[in-house]
């Protein structure tokens, strides 16, 4: 039986090759800053970010934030409206993908009652509540064509009218946008004007996905493992130098917002004291091949590997990967042999799904729960 060793989530003093692994452990308040509005980690590529939106809090300028799903994009906006001189004004936050196209206008601009069948009463918009503060328009690349030009009006002449209303409303507002997507293809595609790119486009900041910064996942882990633990009432004492491992080996393609839900997981698991980590996907088998690298069968391969998570290795039955795939469960059992799938035949059954006996006709079905369900896969 081999030893574990366990990562104290307390800021004790360890042994250098445990600090080798968590960089820092001593040293928590190194992972978050007090002015950081609660962004983790100490890497060299998220201190040139941060410093990037310190520089640019000051002024007014519209600042355009770049990153993937779950990089943090509406803390660092958050950081830069406390570090402004419009720290003590509202902060609003808009989605503008949450919006349906038709309510979009209003949620901007506000209405006047009457000015359609629901508007039983005048409303303010975002840009209205967020007078004399800062506006976040995350997602800014799905505003529909058809508002595009009213919200290049307002951030050039800070001018705009309620829908319903000819009254010309000013505001003092400061627009912090983000997007996941490439605004200069889509202004190449003609989905996206390119005036008002190049108006949002003034200060822009590119945020690292975690992949580029895996320095910093040990600090995020002990910071989520705290706020879970003290959440769930479920304290965590270690962290198996396995379990960091596994985490540091994850390539993460929801970034920190996936660390962070795979933590609370781990907490849930974890009933003795020692955090115990889900069964990730390996880096080798999960990781995106990188732009024009691609071929046909890695692509084939990482899908049935994404369908296979999502079915938790069940391959047969009505809700297993292969009615997903659209194909005979021998045949994806002979693609996945093919390319290099490992599986068991433990894994045709869900850990959720009873398994059903045959019986003779006439006789009451016979169901029996698997026994996979009775031990939850933990690394």
């Amino acid at each position: 039986m081999s030893t574990v060793t366990a990562i104290p989530i307390h800021s004790e003093l360890v042994s250098s090759h445990r600090l080798s692994i968590l960089k820092g452990a001593a040293h928590d308040n190194a992972d978050r800053s007090a002015d950081a509005n609660g962004i983790v980690g100490t890497s060299q590529v998220l201190e040139d970010t941060l410093r990037q939106a310190r520089v640019v809090a000051p002024t007014d300028s519209t600042v355009l934030i770049y990153g993937e799903t779950g990089t943090g994009k509406e803390l660092f906006a958050g950081l830069i409206h406390e570090l402004s001189r419009r720290c003590d004004g509202p902060f609003v936050r808009l989605n503008c993908a949450a919006i349906p196209e038709g309510l979009l206008e209003s949620e901007l601009f506000g209405h006047e009652k009457g000015a359609f069948t629901s508007a039983i009463a005048q409303r303010l918009g975002r840009f209205e509540s967020a007078n004399h503060g800062t506006l976040f328009l995350d997602e800014i690349g799905d505003v529909p064509p058809s508002l595009q030009s009213k919200l290049l009006r307002v951030l050039q002449e800070r001018e705009f009218e309620r829908l319903g209303s000819g009254r010309t409303v000013r505001v003092d507002v400061r627009v912090i946008a983000a997007t996941n997507r490439d605004l200069s293809a889509l202004v190449a595609e003609q989905t996206f004007r390119m005036d008002l790119f190049y108006r949002l486009n003034v200060f822009p900041i590119t945020l690292p996905p975690l992949r580029d910064r895996r320095e910093d996942i040990p600090g995020l882990v002990r910071h989520f493992v705290r706020n879970a633990a003290v959440s769930m009432q479920r304290p965590i004492r270690t962290i198996p130098s396995e379990a960091m491992q596994t985490l540091m080996d994850h390539h993460w393609p929801g970034n920190v917002r996936e660390l962070q839900n795979v933590i609370e997981r781990s907490v849930i698991l974890s009933e003795d004291g020692i955090l115990r980590v889900p069964r990730l996907k390996s880096k080798r088998d999960c990781e995106s091949p990188d732009s024009g690298g691609s071929t046909l069968t890695e692509m084939e391969r990482h899908y049935i590997l994404e369908v296979l998570d999502e079915t938790e290795l069940m391959i047969g039955g009505p809700s297993g990967a292969a009615r997903h795939l659209g194909l005979p469960r021998t045949t994806l059992i002979s693609k996945m042999k093919k390319l290099g799938i490992p599986h068991r035949r433990s894994a045709r059954l869900s850990r959720a799904d009873p398994v059903s006996v045959p019986v003779s006709q006439g006789q009451p079905e016979i169901r029996r729960t698997s026994c996979a369900s009775l031990d939850p896969d933990v690394a």
